[in-house]
């Protein structure tokens, strides 16, 4: 996983997550490579889970339904990375999240990421534990 320093603060964009970029993060042009955009997302969900929803890494179950990234302009290593997470629809068994990703506080990407609930024996969809659903909806109201 990436080195991650959650910066704890949930404003008008949403939470944000710093990711600390690697060398191995670069294509050959070197830029960040499209498909590690998704992993920097991921790590920002799951920041998100364990600090504001407060569901362990373990317990953070669940399966992405859906995927979307616009890119908007490359990141260099030089970049400093962040990225914002913000509950755009909190549905019965899923968990809908927008992400921007931003170099040096511009916007490189824009993600929709949607996340439904699984029992983790199972593999049926079930819904989102009243626990995760009251911190969720508690830190939008802020």
């Amino acid at each position: 996983m990436y080195p991650v320093e959650s910066i704890g603060a949930m404003d008008d964009s949403g939470y944000t997550t710093d990711v600390e970029l690697r060398y191995r993060d670069l294509d050959t042009m070197g830029h960040v490579n499209n498909a590690v955009y998704a992993t920097f997302i991921e790590q920002a969900r799951l920041d998100y889970f364990e600090t504001v929803a407060g569901v362990p890494l373990e317990e953070a179950g669940g399966v992405i339904a859906h995927l979307e990234i616009d890119y908007e302009r490359p990141i260099t290593l030089d970049d400093d990375v962040a990225v914002t997470t913000e509950i755009a629809e909190l549905g019965e068994k899923s968990i809908s999240m927008d992400h921007e990703i931003l170099a040096d506080g511009a916007v490189a990407a824009t993600a929709n990421v949607v996340q439904i609930t699984v029992d983790p024996e199972t593999g049926e969809t079930i819904p989102i534990p009243p626990g995760w659903r009251d911190r969720i909806a508690t830190q939008q109201d802020d």
